[in-house]
């Protein structure tokens, strides 16, 4: 008897690494999950050319021409997510802060990545942010979206220790490695309930 897989979308905005990290996870035949459309709001993601030639359906929807009206943009790729049969949406360097409309849409169905400990350093430099504190370790977050960024859920979370010497290059680095681990292993579980 074949496993129903629950149908996950994968918003980018960029080169899509931990987008591929999650491709690569869904391959294993024992993932309860399947990548069914890579989206992001820049046509030129690097991330959507990786994800059309491991034979994903991919969209671009440009927030550039609604201007600034987000929940515009949104509605669009709202309307594309149940179009797919979307039924879990991962945030993977999906450089928008949503809008209410989109986050409410999805409760409890949309996870993002986030390169710190959480609730530590929401938003922006975390790297940069944990070594001027002299922070002992980074890490990484997977937490269901809410309205407040960064500000959900946690579903699990990996330590990284921050070695002297380390720069926000350096320290990044080694959080995305974590981040590639972490992401599918907090997907499966959210999905699993």
């Amino acid at each position: 008897m074949t496993q129903i897989r629950a149908k996950v979308a994968v918003l980018i905005s960029g080169r899509g690494s931990n987008m591929t990290a999650l491709v690569e996870a869904a391959k294993a035949p024992d993932c309860p999950f399947e990548i069914v459309l890579v989206l992001s709001n820049k046509p030129e993601a690097e991330g959507l050319a990786i994800a059309e030639a491991s034979g994903i359906a991919t969209m671009a929807i440009d927030h550039k021409p609604f201007g600034a009206d987000r929940e515009a943009h949104e509605r669009a790729v709202d309307a594309v997510l149940r179009e797919a049969g979307v039924e879990y949406v991962a945030l993977a360097g999906y450089m928008r802060v949503l809008t209410a409309f989109l986050v409410e849409a999805w409760a409890g169905r949309m996870i993002n990545i986030h390169p710190s400990l959480l609730p530590k350093y929401p938003g922006l430099d975390t790297h940069r942010r944990a070594i001027e504190a002299g922070d002992a370790d980074a890490g990484c977050t997977a937490h269901l979206v809410t309205v407040g960024v960064d500000e959900g859920p946690i579903i699990d979370q990996t330590r990284v220790p921050v070695i002297a010497g380390d720069t926000p290059e350096t320290l990044s680095a080694r959080v995305l490695e974590a981040e590639h681990r972490l992401y599918p292993a907090a997907l499966a579980k959210l999905v699993r309930g």
